[in-house]
């Protein structure tokens, strides 16, 4: 295994400590230099750029919020003349402004490596071929594994999103190693096969990559056992770079791998914003260290994780991610996320993956509706036992009294990309 690692994933410790200071002074400097959002907050701190003499005195700058890419669109964060851009991505922006990222020709070659770094730690090899079933467009999934996957040296098929009955034939003619695409969308594709009349554990996949969204390790066993694959996790975001942050590797599978020489991570206390020692769970934090068009200085991701010693990789690790701080459900006192009802309905029988929470209001009090499909062929006594089922295990391990419908199958619509798990219809 160690002859394919590249030279970064077998520097020592101290060796990539070195590293990251050059670097993280190098963006501190680009920064402050060339983005007039950075110069502000900066000085507004007392600190420059020269101030950072250690990575434990980035503690001491000011974080960067999706708000602040928000208050500067479109391009007020970018760091580079518009002539040296070379591809501009955004978030979808269903909550605002949509937050806007850029490229230059040589991020668009670092994404590009950082992204077969990951699909090689997944188990993809040279030579064999990857679906993609990420959204291609503004949205940086679809590209970014494209990229990176062409890098490595595969064979892409570029199916992005949706037609799924399509994308199924695709898969039995082509006969695909490795497919990249949300958890999510892979569970409407494992349906797809089977009202086929396709058993999915006969398809050429070896490996999933699935990425984009929150998922439990009950998830990863129902897909990897109806699809006989190795499932492992991908870790990015558009406003640090695209998926190829971080990622699991297949030998493990125990957390992924921060891709520490060109994002420098931190996990901090979400109310706090107080640096906290590895191992402990907060919300993630990142730097990048070799971005030119949009370096990005303390970016809170919402995200909850811990950080955690290298395994497979010199690197540290992160714990798959739990849920959001801005997903988290705060139901008549008690703190949910939608990760927790996921692991309950996964473990309960004649239920299958597809869920979804209704928030609503009745009177002055908060009612949270978990709202699941049933297994094809359960009868109306495991469905009612079943929803039973469900509401208890919730009540008993969150501490939270819900109502339980399940539904029909193939009643939710399905995701063709990150599904919307919360439905709040409170006024």
């Amino acid at each position: 295994m160690t002859a394919l690692l590249d030279t970064a994933e077998r520097m020592s410790r101290d060796e990539l400590a070195a590293l990251q200071l050059e670097r993280l002074r190098a963006t501190l400097h680009h920064a402050y230099a060339n983005v007039p959002h950075y110069r502000a907050a900066f000085d507004r701190a007392g600190l420059r750029p020269e101030d950072c003499r250690s990575l434990a005195d980035l503690a001491r700058f000011p974080f960067t919020t999706k708000a602040d890419l928000r208050d500067n669109y479109p391009f007020g964060m970018f760091a580079v003349p518009q002539e040296q851009v070379r591809r501009v991505h955004a978030s979808s922006g269903t909550t605002g402004r949509p937050t806007v990222v850029g490229y230059t020709e040589k991020d668009l070659e670092t994404w590009a490596d950082v992204v077969a770094r990951s699909i090689r730690a997944a188990g993809g090899r040279p030579g064999q071929k990857i679906h993609v079933a990420y959204g291609y467009g503004l949205f940086t999934g679809g590209l970014g594994a494209h990229y990176g996957a062409e890098r490595l040296g595969c064979t892409v098929i570029p199916a992005s999103g949706g037609m799924t009955g399509r994308q199924v034939q695709l898969i039995q003619d082509f006969r695909p190693d490795v497919i990249m695409v949300t958890p999510s969308y892979m569970l409407t594709l494992l349906d797809e096969f089977e009202r086929q009349g396709v058993d999915p554990r006969t398809t050429s996949l070896k490996a999933g990559i699935f990425g984009a969204e929150p998922w439990t390790e009950e998830m990863r066993r129902e897909i990897e056992e109806r699809f006989a694959i190795d499932a492992v996790d991908i870790y990015g975001l558009s406003e640090v770079m695209g998926p190829g942050v971080a990622q699991e590797c297949v030998e493990t599978k125990d957390g992924l791998h921060i891709w520490e020489d060109h994002f420098y991570p931190e996990v901090v206390d979400p109310f706090t914003g107080e640096v906290l020692p590895d191992g402990e769970q907060g919300e993630l934090v990142f730097t990048s260290l070799t971005k030119e068009a949009m370096p990005v200085v303390r970016y809170r991701t919402r995200d909850l994780t811990r950080l955690l010693p290298g395994t497979a990789r010199v690197f540290r690790r992160m714990e798959k991610v739990t849920g959001r701080s801005d997903d988290l459900v705060i139901l008549r006192g008690v703190n949910l996320f939608p990760t927790q009802i996921e692991e309950i309905v996964l473990r309960t029988p004649a239920v299958s993956p597809h869920f979804q929470l209704r928030l609503s209001r009745e009177g002055r009090l908060d009612v949270l509706t978990v709202r699941a499909e049933a297994r094809p062929g359960a009868t109306p006594q495991q469905r009612a036992a079943a929803a039973a089922s469900v509401a208890a295990a919730v009540k008993d391990g969150i501490g939270v009294s819900v109502g339980v419908e399940i539904l029909d199958p193939e009643t939710l619509e399905r995701s063709v990309g990150k599904f919307r798990r919360i439905v709040d219809e409170r006024p």
